[in-house]
């Protein structure tokens, strides 16, 4: 079985957008930078989840789906491991300089988190949020990869 874990997927919007997010609703999406933490947990573990976020046509599922037909990823920063790290990934990101929540409960559906989708005019560099992490004694080892590297084996 593959490996379980969290990731960041770090997206670029380059035009001010609309979209409807599923049930959310309709939001605007200014260009800049976005990054979305997400788990993966099921069959196929992070290999799989992170293959289907690249994949073109798909059919909306979670509310990352509905942005990533305007958006581009740019990175995945990812960390295998059985545990739950999404809330402490987003409550490390909104703690950054510039964090600012443009859609209250993206991807945050199922826990208490305000977000997993958090926005920035200026991008937000690997080693800023490694360090973030750290700081707040988060455990396992984070890999940083461009979306091409997603899918090999």
């Amino acid at each position: 079985m593959e490996q379980a874990g969290t990731y960041i997927l770090v997206l670029s919007v380059n035009r001010e957008t609309e979209i409807s997010i599923g049930q959310l609703g309709t939001f605007a999406f200014p260009n800049g930078h976005y990054l979305y933490i997400g788990s993966a947990r099921g069959p196929g573990g992070l290999k799989a989840r992170l293959a289907r976020h690249l994949r073109e046509s798909k059919q909306p599922r979670w509310h990352i789906d509905y942005l990533l037909q305007e958006a581009r990823v740019v990175e995945i920063w990812k960390a295998s491991s059985p545990e739950k790290l999404e809330c402490l990934w987003a409550q490390a990101l909104l703690t950054m300089p510039n964090a600012t929540i443009l859609v209250s409960g993206f991807g945050s559906s199922d826990c208490g988190c305000p977000t997993h989708l958090i926005y920035f005019t200026t991008p937000i560099s690997f080693p800023a949020f490694a360090s973030q992490l750290q700081a707040l004694g988060a455990g396992p080892c984070l890999a940083r990869e461009m979306p091409g590297e997603a899918t090999q084996g």
